[in-house]
C-alpha cells in the first residue's frame, strides 16, 4: 500500500480466521495505520488485495485511537453504544428495532447495564473503553478491529479491557484484531501475529514468533519462558 507512489509496506501476506485473535505489531512508521485503513476499506492496495470471504468492511466493528474529542462527548452510554449500528445498517433517519436490541445485547456483554443512562464525558477511561467496544460490537459481532486499545490506561483498567477482549473471543466466538505497543500483555491473548517491518515482515503463530529477532528487538531480550515451546 502507498501514498503518493511511496509505499508504506509491501510484500505482506496474511489471513485472518473465524475465531482467531490476530496481534498486529511493528514499530511506528511500519504501516500499521495504513493497514487498518485497507482492512476497513478505506484505502486500496497500490498491488495485490485484500480479499474477504462471508464478512465485509461494513461489518467489521472499530475502535479507533481515543482522543480528547471522544472522551468529551455529550451523550450518555447509552446513545454511544447505539450510535455504532449507524455504520453497519447503512443512512437511515431513525433507528430501527433491530438496532435498538444489538444496542442492549451490546450493553449486556460489556456488563454496561448500570451506567447506561450516565454522561460518556463523566466516566472513567477504563470505562470508556468498554462502552466504545459495545460501540463496535452494535457493528457486528463476527470481528473486532482495535487500534492500540489500552493507550491511557492504568494497569488494573489494562487488565480488565484484555478479560473483555478474550471472553468476546472465546466465549462469543469474536473474531480479534488488535494493534497494540503494549507486547508483554497483548501476546498472552493472540494466537497469532503479524509484524511489520521496514525490510522485512513476520506472519505465524505467537509461539514462532517469540523465537524470532523481530521479538527480541521488541522486548530487548529473549524468551521469558512463557511461550516455550
Amino acid at each position: 500500500m502507498s501514498y503518493e507512489g511511496v509505499a508504506a509496506f509491501r510484500d505482506i501476506s496474511f489471513s485472518v480466521e473465524s475465531g482467531d485473535y490476530l496481534l498486529i505489531l511493528g514499530e511506528n512508521g511500519s504501516g500499521k495505520s495504513t493497514l487498518v485503513k485497507g482492512i476497513l476499506g478505506l484505502k486500496e492496495p497500490s498491488a495485490g488485495k485484500i480479499a474477504f470471504n462471508e464478512i465485509t468492511p461494513r461489518q467489521i466493528g472499530y475502535l479507533p485511537q481515543q482522543n480528547a474529542i471522544q472522551k468529551d462527548f455529550p451523550a450518555t452510554v447509552q446513545e454511544v453504544v447505539l450510535s455504532g449500528c449507524l455504520g453497519a445498517g447503512g443512512f437511515c433517519p431513525f433507528y430501527t428495532k433491530k438496532q435498538k436490541q444489538a444496542t442492549d445485547k451490546s450493553i449486556r456483554h460489556l456488563h454496561l447495564e448500570d451506567i447506561r443512562k450516565k454522561s460518556f464525558r463523566d466516566l472513567s477511561g477504563g470505562q470508556q473503553q468498554r462502552v466504545l467496544i459495545a460501540r463496535a460490537l452494535c457493528a457486528t459481532d463476527k470481528m473486532l478491529l482495535l487500534d492500540e486499545p489500552v493507550t491511557g490506561l492504568d494497569a488494573v483498567m489494562t487488565a480488565e479491557l484484555y478479560d473483555i477482549t478474550e471472553h468476546l473471543n472465546k466465549v462469543h466466538k469474536t473474531t480479534i484484531i488488535m494493534i497494540s505497543h503494549d507486547i508483554a500483555n497483548a501476546l498472552k491473548y493472540a494466537n497469532k501475529v503479524l509484524h511489520l517491518s521496514a525490510g522485512n515482515s513476520f506472519f505465524g503463530t505467537a509461539e514462532e514468533y517469540v523465537r524470532t529477532d523481530f521479538y527480541k528487538n521488541m522486548t530487548g531480550g529473549g524468551n521469558d519462558g512463557k511461550y516455550s515451546c
